[in-house]
């Protein structure tokens, strides 16, 4: 009696573990089921992005790093998904850094300014592509001159005996176009009490506003950005053509045109597409059109006139 129901609680035992395996099976089978219908979503995106070409895309150093890449990886993440290649960002830490990467090929394709663009043109042939375009639609900015709002500079007259602070010697828009603009109403750089050029044009507007510089000049962009904390400004220049996306001569003809069809579909005008260019740099969130090298004759021109306007050391270095 006793050997029978030993017997009976042994078979019992193994019916229960029996359904517990099966449970588990089951459970086991259901997650793999549940992975199954979501990893096509993810997996399968990587791995075929470890097989795409790697195309380094440069960018002068408008702003300071953590600003540049919050800015500009976001283009980098969306030209990854809509083009047969991998893009990685290259930020120069000078300007002139960026133009050599260009150059050498340690970058295939950079964001320039108009300046570094015609000194990249000049130098090894290198070609602009696309253009972007500002939120009201048009392909050009401006530089702006700013000074603090309780400043008693209030026309560039003023600036006589004033400090001033510049970009980077090879910004557009903070340099060439505000040194010319100077001279040409009147101030030059020796009637200045000082002048300087500092990185970034958010270093000039910051050092304007704390008092370090009396005035500076800097792209429009920034100076709006900074206007609510205490700036003026006094002048604006006439329209700059908008920052060229610009190639070496000799790259990939297939990559160029992968690029241009995936950011010239872009319109703001959709809410899918806004959506996309939320997080993009100011200057690149509302649309591109295709770009030429004569779209910037005139700041070509302008360089090459500085020998005999200004002198040959005018946009070289910083005086003071």
């Amino acid at each position: 009696m006793i050997k029978k129901r030993i017997f009976f609680k042994i078979i019992f035992i193994l019916f229960l573990l029996s359904v517990i395996f099966s449970v588990s099976n089951s459970c086991k089978q259901k997650k793999i089921e549940k992975n199954e219908d979501t990893t096509p979503i993810f997996l399968p995106a990587k791995n075929e992005e470890s097989k795409k070409k790697v195309i380094k895309f440069g960018v002068i150093s408008r702003y300071n790093p953590m600003v540049m890449y919050e800015n500009y990886q976001p283009i980098m993440d969306y030209l990854t998904v809509n083009t047969p290649y991998k893009f990685e960002l290259k930020l120069g830490a000078t300007y002139q850094e960026t133009e050599d990467n260009l150059h050498y090929g340690t970058t295939d394709i950079a964001s320039l300014g108009a300046v570094t663009f015609v000194d990249c043109n000049i130098k090894f042939n290198a070609k602009s592509i696309l253009r972007p375009k500002t939120k009201n639609g048009d392909t050009f900015y401006r530089s702006i001159i700013i000074t603090r709002e309780d400043s008693k500079i209030h026309s560039i007259k003023d600036l006589k005996g004033k400090s001033f602070a510049f970009a980077s010697i090879k910004s557009t828009s903070g340099n060439l176009i505000p040194r010319y603009y100077l001279l040409n109403h009147g101030i030059k750089l020796e009637d200045l009490k000082s002048y300087t050029n500092l990185s970034h044009h958010d270093s000039v507007a910051q050092a304007v506003l704390k008092g370090e510089y009396d005035a500076g000049a800097v792209k429009d962009v920034i100076a709006y950005k900074y206007k609510p904390k205490g700036l003026r400004f006094i002048a604006h220049s006439d329209p700059i053509p908008s920052v060229p996306i610009t190639v070496r001569k000799d790259v990939d003809p297939e990559m160029v045109e992968a690029v241009k069809k995936a950011l010239l579909k872009l319109d703001p005008k959709r809410p899918s597409d806004r959506e996309i260019m939320k997080n993009w740099d100011e200057e690149f969130k509302y649309g591109f059109v295709e770009a030429h090298n004569d779209d910037y004759k005139n700041i070509k021109d302008l360089i090459l006139d500085i020998p005999r306007v200004c002198g040959k050391n005018c946009h070289r270095g910083p005086k003071g």
